[in-house]
C-alpha cells in the first residue's frame, strides 16, 4: 500500500494542467512582447529623426549663406557697390556652359532652381584696357595697385573664375587659363562674350553657384559652371518665391547714347512700372512677372528687368525618411508614399520655410 501511494504522489501533470500552464505562459509572452515592440519602433525612428533634421540643417544652412552673399559687388575701384546696380544677382534658373536653362518667357522661370552670383573677399578686381569684341579668347586689362613688378596682375591666378561687367546690364563668366601680367592679359576658357565690352568695363573674381532639386534622386544639387554636386539626400520638395521693391529699378544706367532694358538712348526711362506692395513693404514677384521682359543683358546671361528689383527671397524645404517602411501612403504626410501600414510607426516628412533678405540687395532701403 505505501508503494502504490508513492507512486501515484509521483505521477506527472495532466494534459488539462499541461494546456492551462501553455496559455498563461503564451499569455505572458505576448503581453512581454507587446510592450516591447513600441520600443522597438521607436529605437528604430529615433535615429532616422536625427538624421532627417541633420539633412535640413544642412540644406538650410547652405542656402542661408549662399543667399545673404549674394549681390556682394568689388569694394575697390572705379566701380564699386552692389552688383544690383549692374545685373541681376539672382536668377531663378540654371546658367552655365552645361546645360543651361532658356533665357526668356516662361521657361526661364523655374520655382525649384536659383542661380546666386557675388564677389568673394578677394584682390582679383580690375578693369580692361581698351574694347574687348565678343570673340576674343582673352581680356586686355589693366594693372592692379600694389602688385610687385613682374607680377602686375598679382590677384589673378589661372583656375579662377571671373566676371566682366558694365553698366549697360550686360555680364559675362569665365574661368582664367592663364595670365599674363607683361602683356596685361587674361586669357578664358569659356563661349564667347554676351557683349562687346568698353574700356573701364569691371573683371573681377566671381563666385557663381546654382542650387536645384534633382527630383529623380530627391537631391539638393549645387552646379558650379561645370560640374553637379548633391548637397543632401532625400529632399523631396523645393521651393523659391521672390519679393522685390516695388518701385521700378533705376540701374544699371548706361552712358549716353546708349541704349538698354531701362532705358532709352536719349536717356528716357523705358524699363517696367510700379507694383502694388502685397508682402509689407516689398511686393511679390510672381513667375508671370519675372517672365514678361524686357529683358537685359546679351545671349545666354539675359535676365528679366524686373530681377533688378529682387530684395528677399522665401525658401520651402521638404526632407522625407530615407526608409519607406517608416513613410505611408498618406498624401498629407508624405509627399512621395512608402510601405507602412499603420500610423502607429510613421515618420512624416519635415517641413522648413524661412526668408533671407541679402544685405547687398538692401544697401539703398
Amino acid at each position: 500500500m505505501n508503494v502504490r501511494r508513492r507512486l501515484q504522489s509521483e505521477r506527472g501533470f495532466s494534459l488539462l494542467e499541461l494546456l492551462v500552464s501553455t496559455a498563461i505562459m503564451v499569455t505572458v509572452t505576448g503581453a512581454i512582447f507587446a510592450l516591447m515592440n513600441p520600443g522597438q519602433g521607436s529605437g528604430q525612428m529615433q535615429p532616422e529623426v536625427a538624421d532627417q533634421q541633420q539633412r535640413l540643417r544642412i540644406a538650410h544652412d547652405v542656402l542661408f549663406k549662399e543667399l545673404m552673399m549674394s549681390g556682394a559687388g568689388p569694394y575697390q575701384g572705379a566701380t564699386t557697390g552692389s552688383l544690383i546696380n549692374f545685373f541681376a544677382p539672382i536668377l531663378p534658373r540654371r546658367i552655365g556652359r552645361v546645360s543651361p536653362d532658356p533665357t526668356q518667357g516662361p521657361a526661364s522661370f523655374k520655382s525649384d532652381t536659383i542661380t546666386l552670383t557675388y564677389v568673394p573677399n578677394s584682390y582679383s578686381q580690375t578693369t580692361i584696357s581698351s574694347p574687348m569684341p565678343p570673340n576674343s579668347a582673352e581680356l586686355k586689362v589693366n594693372d592692379q595697385p600694389n602688385c610687385p613688378n613682374g607680377r602686375e596682375l598679382c590677384g589673378f591666378e589661372a583656375g579662377q573664375d571671373v566676371v566682366v561687367f558694365d553698366t549697360t546690364g550686360n555680364f559675362d563668366t569665365f574661368t582664367i587659363t592663364h595670365v599674363q601680367d607683361a602683356a596685361g592679359h587674361l586669357q578664358h576658357r569659356g563661349q564667347d562674350l554676351s557683349h562687346e565690352y568698353a574700356s573701364g568695363a569691371s573683371v573681377t573674381m566671381v563666385t557663381q553657384l546654382t542650387y536645384y532639386l534633382n527630383r529623380t534622386t530627391n537631391q539638393l544639387m549645387r552646379y558650379n559652371g561645370v560640374t553637379d554636386v548633391p548637397i543632401a539626400d532625400n529632399i523631396v520638395d523645393l521651393r523659391f518665391e521672390y519679393y522685390g521693391d516695388p518701385n521700378p529699378p533705376e540701374f544699371p544706367k548706361p552712358p549716353a547714347g546708349v541704349a538698354n532694358c531701362l532705358y532709352d538712348a536719349a536717356g528716357n526711362y523705358a524699363g517696367p512700372g510700379v507694383l502694388p506692395a502685397t508682402h509689407g513693404s516689398l511686393a511679390a514677384l510672381t513667375p508671370a512677372i519675372l517672365t514678361n521682359g524686357p529683358y537685359c543683358g546679351g545671349g545666354g546671361n539675359q535676365f528679366d528687368a524686373d530681377l533688378l528689383r529682387v530684395r528677399k527671397v522665401r525658401v520651402t524645404l521638404r526632407v522625407q525618411t530615407a526608409l519607406e517602411g517608416l513613410r505611408s501612403t498618406n498624401a498629407a504626410l508624405f509627399m512621395k508614399p512608402g510601405k507602412a501600414r499603420g500610423s502607429d510607426r510613421v515618420l512624416p516628412d519635415y517641413r522648413v520655410a524661412f526668408e533671407v533678405a541679402p544685405r547687398n540687395l538692401n544697401l539703398s532701403r
